[in-house]
């Protein structure tokens, strides 16, 4: 074991790492200035547990409903061997018909139930490299509910992707099938947007494995295929969305993650975030030490925090006790760059702090609203 590992294994204390997925990957993208998430999740720390045993809210997640309708539309859209995705991506990629077969690695080795992850993942990485190498009769245009490896902070995570589609002129394609509507062709641009970020994991996943027999990382597609109700009706359709913004961002963020040596460097040697469960697997660690523990790694809230993070709630009452600027929201934070408290702002607008060279102009702003404020208290009065 490294000396890395070691120090993230105290972080995380007695609890198995719980591991990462395309969804947690994702998350990363979300706040990547946070070094508190950026350990947690390096570690593999349960961050629902923590937020369970500090008695918090919980982020909004998806009703049961919703879910069961989203695996009805996945298993609808991949039915009869892909049957009914095949029109699709004939039209989306130009494929002819010779073109298309399928492959569905789901039960590899199993005659019910899904096989190991590992052993999924060698069958798709043989899938993916006979047809990039070109040793099949047929390429391979359908690979169903492949597994992917994705290198995390030296470890490796396994990702899920729902298709990926090979292409006759050598480019591999990820299809991510979603469950929300295209309306008179136009999706909601924030779930677009989530669904691209977490197909950029499996396209860095796809790009890791061709890179690793020699093949050039430019054969996997920036290109997404994304399969969607069309309207209000449970007829799929599939569109061509660029990825590429959300690659990059992931690439670089998972690149961020190698300066955890530098993170752990700032946070004391014996502090830990275990749990201490007992026989009964209930936590017995005191909260006052687990806040304790959490106060030692730098956090940064924002209020977007509360849509993906567990501790979110956690982090907006550490701000709003220690004055910080962020929690009043992004676009005050930005604003306002270069000051940390709302105590500064205030003392900087009144005079009783003097300005630094990189204040003065923020400094300027905040005496001018002061005086429009007064002078509409004036004109009200």
């Amino acid at each position: 074991m490294s000396s890395l590992d070691a120090r993230l294994g105290v972080l995380r204390g007695t609890t198995p790492p719980i591991p990462h997925n395309a969804r947690t990957l994702a998350a990363l993208t979300a706040n990547p200035s946070c070094d508190r998430r950026s350990l947690l999740d390096a570690a593999g720390i349960d961050k629902d547990a923590l937020a369970a045993h500090l008695d918090l809210p919980r982020p909004l997640r998806k009703s049961q409903l919703a879910l069961d309708y989203g695996l009805a539309f996945e298993r609808k859209v991949a039915a009869q061997g892909g049957t009914p995705l095949v029109p699709l991506l004939r039209q989306a990629l130009g494929l002819t018909l010779p073109e298309v077969s399928y492959e569905d690695v789901n039960s590899v080795g199993s005659d019910d139930d899904k096989s190991p992850l590992k052993l999924r993942r060698a069958r798709t990485r043989s899938l993916i490299l006979s047809a990039a190498h070109r040793r099949s009769e047929r390429p391979r245009t359908l690979i169903d509910h492949p597994v992917l490896r994705l290198t995390v902070a030296g470890h490796h995570a396994y990702l899920e992707p729902d298709v990926i589609a090979f292409q006759h002129d050598g480019n591999f394609h990820i299809v991510e099938i979603k469950s929300f509507p295209v309306i008179h062709g136009q999706a909601d641009s924030t779930k677009v947007a989530a669904a691209l970020t977490q197909a950029a994991a499996y396209v860095l996943a796809l790009r890791e494995l061709l890179a690793s027999d020699g093949l050039p990382p430019g054969h996997v597609s920036d290109t997404v295929i994304l399969v969607n109700p069309r309207n209000f009706s449970h007829q799929p359709t599939a569109t061509l969305v660029n990825a590429y913004q959300q690659i990059k961002s992931l690439s670089r963020h998972l690149g961020r993650l190698r300066r955890l040596p530098e993170l752990l460097d700032k946070v004391p040697p014996e502090t830990t975030f275990d749990l201490a469960p007992g026989p009964d697997r209930k936590s017995t660690r005191p909260r006052g030490e687990l806040v304790a523990a959490l106060a030692t790694v730098r956090a940064r809230y924002t209020p977007g925090c509360r849509h993906h993070c567990d501790l979110a709630f956690h982090c907006r009452n550490e701000a709003r006790n220690q004055s910080r600027i962020e929690a009043l929201g992004t676009a005050v934070r930005d604003d306002l760059a270069g000051i940390d408290t709302v105590a500064t702002a205030l003392a900087l607008t009144d005079g009783h702090l003097h300005p630094s060279r990189d204040q003065r102009d923020i400094t300027q702003a905040l005496r001018h609203a002061q005086r429009i404020h007064a002078d509409l208290g004036t004109s009200t009065a």
